[in-house]
């Protein structure tokens, strides 16, 4: 059968890399003595695989994995079961058995949310000068930025793959539809004094996917500050799939978009 969890990772393990992170579950699932399913060969390995690795520094409330297991109980004694194995930084917050016809969560990945803030103790613009100058460098008819490869330097218009802003987190989260049940209350992102910070947006997945860093770095680059890779922490609160018709985007949250056969 084929379970959808999804995890928050917060605090020291924000500097733990992907593939490190993917060896820890294999680990705490073994410790929790899961009935994890197998590839079959001469080197057996759990089957697993995550929606939309995380970067090195960045903390998270919505990451998910999907993993195929022979046989399990319910969410409510599955996610402490998992949880009495794990590290206080990364907690199971999600359990789903999912339907046989479902894509794995990586294949369909269309969105993701962030949260940008400003730490402090950095020389940097105050709250009201920030959200006045976001809001006219979101409002840009066109978002130029260059994207460097290892051979070559591709000038690209981001624009249309920035969806949303806010600078209030409810507000984002109602004018962009999220379900009341997918929306964060007890988030596990750093805060800072000076409250400067926006909420975006953006595409996500192997067609279309937008890093806030580079939108951090235009956006500096427009209001005329050097850019500080070090000033800001990117939290993500949460990962969709889009349900639209292919016209019109419907994203919705992994854990609520059960099937995506009907869609894909």
């Amino acid at each position: 059968m084929k379970i959808r969890i999804k995890f928050t990772k917060s605090g020291p393990l924000k500097f733990v890399g992907h593939l490190d992170v993917m060896r820890y579950f294999q680990k705490a699932f073994r410790r929790a003595e899961l009935d994890v399913e197998y590839s079959q060969g001469f080197s057996p390995h759990q089957l697993m695989s995550f929606a939309a690795p995380l970067g090195v520094g960045l903390t998270s409330d919505g990451e998910y994995l999907d993993v195929s297991m022979n046989t399990c109980d319910a969410p409510e004694i599955m996610i402490p079961r998992i949880n009495a194995v794990m590290s206080e930084y990364i907690r199971v917050v999600g359990f789903k058995v999912l339907p046989d016809n479902s894509k794995n969560a990586m294949s369909i990945v269309a969105g993701a949310d962030y949260l940008v803030s400003v730490k402090d103790g950095y020389d940097f613009m105050d709250k009201s000068v920030f959200e006045q100058k976001f809001t006219d460098f979101y409002n840009q008819e066109n978002i130029i930025i260059t994207k460097k490869t290892k051979k070559s330097e591709n000038d690209v218009n981001i624009k249309s793959m920035i969806y949303h802003i806010s600078f209030d987190r409810e507000k984002f989260q109602e004018n962009m539809g999220t379900p009341l049940t997918a929306r964060i209350k007890d988030s596990v992102a750093d805060t800072y004094a000076n409250e400067t910070k926006v909420y975006i947006r953006l595409a996500a997945g192997s067609v279309n996917n937008l890093k806030p860093e580079l939108v951090m770095e235009a956006f500096c680059r427009y209001a005329g500050a050097e850019f500080e890779k070090f000033a800001y922490q990117v939290h993500r609160l949460e990962i969709y799939a889009d349900l639209g018709d292919g016209i019109n985007r419907k994203l919705i949250p992994l854990e609520h978009a059960d099937s995506f056969a009907k869609v894909y």
